[in-house]
Order: C-alpha cells, then sequence, then structure tokens
C-alpha cells in the first residue's frame, strides 16, 4: 500500500491552503479531489457568481489574484485561480479520485477509494466543504406540489424561469443575488424568516471587507454573531435593497406549506407557484469519516477550532464558522490553516505512520 504524510480530502480552495501550509511545513501531502480540477465546488456555481469580497482581500497564502484589487472576481476567474494556485504548490493530486472512507489502521489512516485504491497516512484533512451536501429541508406538502422544487445547487442561469413565478427560501447573500437576477425573467418573492439587513458594500469609499479586516472582526470567534441574530445580514452592492423599496423584488414571511399548485403564505392566502429554490445552505459533506467516530449522530464533526476532538492526526478546513464567520471563504481558509496544520504536521512527524510502518 502506497502511503502519504498526509491525504487531504477535497482539492478546492480549503484543500490546497492546507497543501500550501503543509508544503512550508517539511511534508509531502497528497490531494485527493473527486472533480475533474482542483477548483473544488467552484464550476458547479449559478454562472453569475461574483464574489462578494474584493480581490484583494480573496487570495490563498502567498499568490495575490492580481490586476486590480477593488474588483470582484467572477465565478471562471475563480476557478482559473485555484488552477494557477494548484498549478505553483508542486503537490500530488489526484483527479478523479472520490474518497470512500477514512478508517484507522492502529498506527495512522487508511484511505480508501471509489475507485478501489488504497492510501496510508500518517495524517489527514477533511477538506471537502458542503456544496455536495445542499439542506433540503422539509416542507409540509411538498409530496403532493405540482410545481417544481429544487436547491439553488441545481441553479445556473434564469433563463428557464422567465415568465414563472418563483419563490425563493433563504435570504442569505446568495439567495438574494439569486432572487435579484431571476426578477430579469420572472416575479419573484423571497420567502424569509427573519427580517433583511442591508449592509452596503462601501462605506467611505472602502469595500465593508477593508473595515471587517482592519477592526479584526473578521477573526472573531464566530460566538460574537449571536449579537447580530434580529435578523439576516446581506451585502448589498447598491441595487438589492433598491429593488425591495421598488417592489420589482418582494420579501415576505416564510410560508407555511405548499398545497397543490400553490403556497400557503402565513395569512393563511394561497398562491400558485411554479418553482421553489430553496437557497437553504449546505451542510459538512463528511460521510466518509463514519467508520472513525469522528462525527455526532447527525453527521456533523465533533471539533474544536477545526481540529478534531476525537482523532488525533485529523483536522478539517472550510467548515462553516469554523473559527470565524469568515472561516468557509476564500478569505477565510488560509488563515484558518495556519492555525490547524502545525500541530497537524507536529503530530505527523512524531507518528509511525509517517514513516510507513
Amino acid at each position: 500500500m502506497e502511503y502519504a504524510d498526509v491525504a487531504i480530502i477535497g482539492g478546492g480552495q480549503s484543500g490546497l491552503a492546507a497543501a500550501h501550509v503543509l508544503r512550508r511545513s517539511g511534508l509531502a501531502p497528497v490531494i485527493l479531489e473527486a472533480s475533474e480540477n482542483p477548483a473544488g465546488s467552484w464550476p458547479g456555481y449559478y454562472d453569475s457568481l461574483t464574489l462578494f469580497s474584493p480581490a484583494r482581500y480573496s487570495a490563498l497564502p502567498d499568490l495575490p489574484f492580481g490586476g486590480d484589487g477593488d474588483r470582484y472576481p467572477h465565478r471562471d476567474e475563480v476557478i482559473e485561480y485555484l488552477n494557477r494556485y494548484a498549478e505553483r504548490l508542486e503537490v500530488e493530486i489526484r483527479i478523479r479520485t472520490r474518497v470512500e472512507s477514512v478508517e484507522s489502521d492502529g498506527v495512522g489512516f487508511t484511505v480508501r477509494t471509489a475507485d478501489g485504491g488504497t492510501l496510508g497516512a500518517a495524517g489527514i484533512v477533511a477538506a471537502t466543504g458542503a456544496f455536495g451536501n445542499p439542506l433540503l429541508p422539509e416542507i409540509p406538502g411538498q409530496r403532493d406540489f405540482t410545481g417544481e422544487v429544487l436547491h439553488v445547487a441545481d441553479y445556473r442561469t434564469p433563463g428557464p424561469y422567465a415568465g414563472k413565478r418563483v419563490v425563493v427560501v433563504g435570504g442569505g447573500n446568495s439567495a438574494v443575488q439569486v432572487g435579484y437576477e431571476l426578477t430579469e425573467r420572472a416575479k419573484v418573492t423571497l420567502a424569509t424568516r427573519a427580517p433583511l439587513r442591508f449592509l452596503p458594500r462601501l462605506r467611505e469609499g472602502k469595500d465593508l471587507h477593508h473595515w471587517l479586516t482592519t477592526t479584526g472582526f473578521d477573526q472573531l470567534p464566530p460566538e460574537w454573531l449571536v449579537h447580530f441574530a434580529d435578523g439576516t445580514l446581506v451585502q448589498d452592492p447598491g441595487p438589492y435593497k433598491a429593488a425591495l423599496d421598488a417592489g420589482r423584488l418582494d420579501r415576505r414571511p416564510m410560508f407555511t406549506a405548499l398545497e397543490g399548485d400553490a403556497v400557503v403564505w402565513s395569512d393563511g392566502s394561497r398562491e400558485r407557484v411554479d418553482v421553489v429554490l430553496l437557497a437553504t445552505g449546505y451542510r459538512p459533506n463528511l460521510p466518509y469519516l463514519s467508520k472513525l467516530g469522528a462525527l455526532d449522530e447527525h453527521g456533523l464533526p465533533v471539533h474544536s477550532g477545526g481540529i478534531s476532538a476525537t482523532r488525533p492526526g485529523l483536522v478539517y478546513l472550510g467548515l462553516e464558522f469554523q473559527r470565524s464567520f469568515s472561516s468557509n471563504t476564500l478569505r477565510g481558509v488560509g488563515r484558518d490553516a495556519h492555525c490547524v496544520i502545525p500541530p497537524l504536521a507536529a503530530y505527523v512527524r512524531k507518528a509511525p505512520a509517517a514513516a510507513g510502518l
């Protein structure tokens, strides 16, 4: 069986950041990526997606985006950037390699892949993100609903929704961005459990992320978010709130059920709807760790700041709120990698499995 110092599961932004810090620690990781290129989930996002943070605040460690630092890179530019980052790593990346399970072998870990391969490793970085595990809430009446229900993970462009009545469930950045885009072709309502709170993109001529960085708020532990829990925060480049105020984009409290071809609103009224688009987020995609006893009864990792609380030698990157509210973003994963990788590297150097024993 082959051996590696560390197996990194997932070759997107989190896996690449982990590989960079591991290489600087003198270790030789192997990245196992299920898709066809080391861009993680980015090729699967909707066509119009742009970063909510400027290029200067969105780069991985030691490789700036280049160009105008105040622009907001498009999805395809991020894909190109991640591929360029991967090429500079000098790390083995095995694409089209889906991990089925990670098991303990007594001194380290055995990684089993869908193609029947095995890889021994002294350490594991779980960096698979959450895009492959969209959160699909149970909606009363959905089974008999005659319209279409889909998750935003399956949304690409507004074209197929021309002339349709669409309800977008969710009030986060992506929900509002997609909902606003859909108003070009469809009649759209945002259904949210709390009012929307808009954060202007620019304050005193500087992007919001300038202030998040200079004040240190970007690195505060996620527990601080409880102080902002009275509404959903949405970054607004300008047109979103204006569209709501003008009635072009509608927002209502979350509906209570689906019934035939309609939604039942909280006031009891019914309205025919063609599409319910769920922008309800994602959950960690970690079923391959189930045999390790590293997950709780809900399939969520048991960890402290990204370091497993149950399995020495196992760390995570890219979890939502792992160490801060930016942990699962391009601007956050590099910072988190510098926190969780050094203790992993120290553990691996002492582990018998590092020598393939």
